[in-house]
């Protein structure tokens, strides 16, 4: 899960790309890039670490040009080295830049191919590099056969090649050196992208993002999502916006979109971010309402719980209260690289306020369960604090299957849900009870904001891919490219539910084989 921004504008858009990234960080946060275009030159920065940190002054006054291509990375594929962060550069045709939000489950394969097929290396281990080849490759070949303008025709021809050989859920954006910029999402439309104009004197502003926040805060009024197998290309030379359903596939966005990643004033797919997070609050209420449980107050796991858990409260009847301070100088610990380091920074990253939580029994409610350790030890620091009962509210389902869409769970191994019942998992985390919703809850909670999405990826929830191409084989295979990573030092050795220190709390024996 990435965030990526295109803007083509008329003059210095370095800034607004800067302010975009910004919006963006939570979305990824192991590396941040901008490339800029002007009088022939792309300019290029990108590093690891977080926009803050990468983009200094000296930095933003080399980032000249009227279009720049941004993004934050948070991997999936590859390694953590600056070499794969984003966005790319190839030479021809004509020089072009790209990043994409998603993950190419195939990307290994397909690299192998550019090389030993097509002659072309791949120097990175990132997925958006290999989109890029594939894109630019069908470009110049088609280009070679005869003319040198870069057509709309040309450029649908290209994204098809894309969605010939590329597996998985991808969110592009590129542009071809003074032919224009070009959008185009997935067969299947899991990752979000959105598109936007602004009126800026005689001309117009445009921008592709994947979060409506970005297009809010720089002012760009909303046209619309790019669809599931849509492309759309600003044409340089007049200025014309074209569009083209190049594949048409059955729309699955992602509904952990609304669960975790985006923030809860976006709007993705003509869904509220936070309207469909106060409906799963709605559905969650009711499940905990059928477990007859005895509960003072409502506490919410900071932040992405805070909208769900208000709901929680107001349905049931129960004070709310604000129980954990959260530093917000540490980052999202689910997209941490390992799980030593994601253990040490809960604590870092949240202090209980002990005259909110002595002698209560609290509902705490947070918004997922992915390997268990995180709610844990944050149950264990209320229970610390003087809490006389910690019950735990989930607002979405049981974690049960990998993602190969864009999400760090690509292992069942690291899924505590896959191999245990709640029950296990509610003895394994200490609390006094815990409460999931499920899949139809989630669904209806998302349908409710757009009765157009008819359906949505939710295989990390029921198994299902979407893409209709993943199987026990693939499955495996992308498992075992996981511990390839790990070897080479992408991911700490250790992705179980408890270090050396832990092992007295008894978790299920079946855990103790996680590694």
């Amino acid at each position: 899960m990435c965030g990526v921004v295109g803007i083509y504008g008329n003059d210095y858009v370095a800034q607004e790309m800067y302010d975009a990234l910004i919006a963006l960080q939570h979305r990824g946060q192991d590396a941040t890039g901008m490339i800029t275009y002007d009088s022939n030159i792309f300019h290029t920065r990108k590093d690891l670490g977080l926009v803050r940190d990468v983009f200094h002054t000296r930095h933003m006054a080399k980032l000249t040009g009227y279009v720049a291509i941004g993004h934050t990375r948070y991997s999936t594929v590859g390694g953590g080295s600056v070499e794969d962060a984003q966005p790319f550069l190839a030479q021809a045709p004509y020089g072009v830049m790209l990043a994409h939000n998603g993950n190419v489950f195939n990307s290994y394969e397909l690299k192998e191919e550019l090389f030993k097929k097509d002659h072309r290396l791949v120097n990175s281990s990132c997925d958006a590099e290999i989109i890029l080849h594939l894109f630019s490759k069908s470009l110049t070949k088609q280009l070679t056969k005869g003319g040198d303008e870069v057509t709309p025709e040309l450029l649908w021809e290209a994204v098809k090649s894309v969605y010939d050989r590329s597996k998985g859920a991808y969110s592009v954006v590129s542009y071809i050196a003074k032919q224009g910029m070009i959008a185009f999402r997935d067969p299947h439309g899991i990752r979000p992208l959105l598109f936007g104009k602004r009126e800026n004197g005689l001309t117009t502003d445009y921008i592709f993002a994947s979060e409506s926040i970005v297009l809010d805060v720089l002012g760009f009024e909303f046209v619309s999502d790019v669809g599931a197998g849509e492309a759309i290309f600003i044409d340089e030379k007049t200025r014309t916006v074209h569009r083209k359903q190049i594949m048409e596939k059955t729309h699955t966005p992602c509904i952990f979109e609304y669960i975790y990643f985006a923030r809860p004033d976006s709007v993705l797919n003509g869904i509220s971010v936070y309207k469909a997070q106060l409906r799963m609050g709605d559905k969650l209420a009711e499940k905990v309402k059928e477990a007859n449980l005895d509960i003072d107050i409502v506490m919410p796991v900071p932040d992405s719980a805070r909208t769900a858990a208000m709901q929680v409260a107001e349905k049931l009847g129960l004070k709310y209260r604000e129980g954990m301070v959260k530093n917000r100088y540490i980052g999202r610990t689910f997209i941490m690289p390992g799980q030593k380091i994601r253990k040490k920074s809960i604590r870092y990253k949240l202090n209980p306020m002990r005259m909110e939580i002595e002698g209560k029994k609290i509902l705490l409610v947070d918004d997922s369960i992915v390997r268990g350790n995180t709610s844990k030890q944050i149950i264990q620091m209320v229970k610390n604090a003087g809490a006389e009962k910690v019950y735990l509210g989930i607002f979405s389902p049981p974690v049960v299957s990998p993602c190969l869409y864009g999400l760090d769970i690509p292992t069942r191994a690291e899924l505590i849900a896959s191999s245990h019942s709640v029950e296990e998992i509610r003895k394994f985390i200490g609390a006094d009870a815990l409460i999931y919703n499920d899949v139809p809850a989630i669904f209806d909670s998302c349908k409710a904001g757009n009765p157009k999405i008819k359906d949505m990826c939710m295989a990390c929830f029921d198994g299902e891919y979407k893409t209709g191409d993943i199987d026990e084989e693939v499955l495996k295979k992308t498992a075992d490219d996981r511990m390839k990573d790990k070897v080479c030092g992408k991911i700490e050795d250790e992705f179980a539910l408890m270090d050396e220190g832990e092992k007295s709390s008894e978790p299920p024996k079946e855990q103790l084989n996680l590694v």
